[in-house]
């Protein structure tokens, strides 16, 4: 029995020597490097990074970095960023690189730089190197009505501090195109500006657009200016238009009341006409009535006849003398 136990027991300790010494070996050349590099990291480090799922050599690689580079990072920092999404060979060459530029920059705003979503090592690149920003085409309109098309390029620095909530590029390039808008707009003609564009980026710069950024604005160049349609005799044309349209329509309203007021002037005409038929029909009732109640005697009704006989002849004689 109790060498069954000791046998077991062996097997147990056989089995967990050859685990330690595998881990071990694996990690051994990584410690032997941090070792000769001056940036020691323990073999209970490399086996806790291990176990926390954090690759060894990456934390190993970018302590060596920060220890020859003499900004030298603890490997608990450069794992806890690591665990936390972030790019930990970036931020410590973008310390690296900061620190030789001399721009003070700590590991700390590294790091938050890099969980904020910035690219930081391009950042401390662009504030050494400016970077070139060309926009798009702006097209304003100056005082005169022509139109002018402008493109220009914003030479900007990153700026470190203001990386963690600033604005970015397209902010800058709204805020110049509006200035641009601007500059153009409050020209009193087109060849102001055509010539002395620089006018345009003197204004724009005083205008303070990097208020707010992750950058620094240290130029804008006009690259072009171009002419473009006449804005002003373009809408004066459409105005024009429009009012030709406005008096059609007001002449056509006031053509067609004057047609349905003659149409209403004719029904009239007609209606009195027709009343006119109806008293003439009652007229030889009435003359019959007259004569039968003995109110008309019947010279009377003779002396009539004449008189209409007498009105009809002269009408004729006077038709038939108008048209000799």
């Amino acid at each position: 029995m109790n060498s069954s136990l000791f046998l077991v027991g062996a097997v147990v300790l056989a089995i967990l020597a050859l685990a330690l010494i595998y881990f071990l070996a694996s990690f051994f050349s990584l410690w032997l490097q941090a070792l000769f590099s001056r940036a020691s990291v323990s073999i209970f480090q490399l086996l806790g990074m291990r176990l926390r799922r954090v690759n060894p050599r990456m934390i190993v690689e970018a302590r060596i970095l920060s220890v020859k580079a003499g900004i030298p990072v603890e490997s608990n920092l450069l794992e806890a960023h690591h665990l936390s999404g972030g790019n930990v060979l970036r931020v410590v060459q973008a310390v690296i690189a900061a620190n030789k530029a001399n721009i003070p920059l700590s590991f700390a705003e590294s790091a938050a730089i890099d969980l904020a979503g910035r690219n930081v090592l391009e950042a401390v690149q662009m504030s050494v190197n400016p970077k070139v920003i060309t926009t798009p085409k702006v097209s304003a309109v100056a005082l005169d009505g022509i139109q002018l098309q402008a493109v220009t390029r914003i030479t900007v620095r990153a700026s470190i501090r203001k990386l963690v909530g600033g604005a970015g590029e397209e902010t800058v390039i709204a805020r110049v195109g509006e200035g641009i808008v601007s500059s153009i707009g409050s020209a009193k003609t087109h060849k102001e500006v055509l010539e002395n564009p620089n006018m345009i980026s003197k204004k724009v710069l005083a205008s303070g657009l990097d208020a707010g950024t992750a950058f620094e604005i240290l130029s804008i160049d006009i690259a072009d200016v171009d002419v473009g349609h006449n804005i002003g005799a373009i809408l004066e044309t459409d105005r024009a238009e429009a009012d030709k349209k406005i008096a059609q329509a007001k002449a056509e309203e006031r053509r067609a009341m004057a047609a349905a007021a003659e149409q209403e002037m004719k029904a009239k005409v007609v209606e009195m006409q027709a009343r006119v038929v109806e008293a003439e029909v009652q007229v030889p009732l009435a003359m019959a009535e007259a004569l039968k109640s003995g109110h008309l005697g019947v010279m009377d009704y003779y002396n009539l006849q004449n008189i209409k006989a007498d009105t009809q002849m002269r009408t004729q004689i006077s038709g038939a003398e108008e048209k000799k």
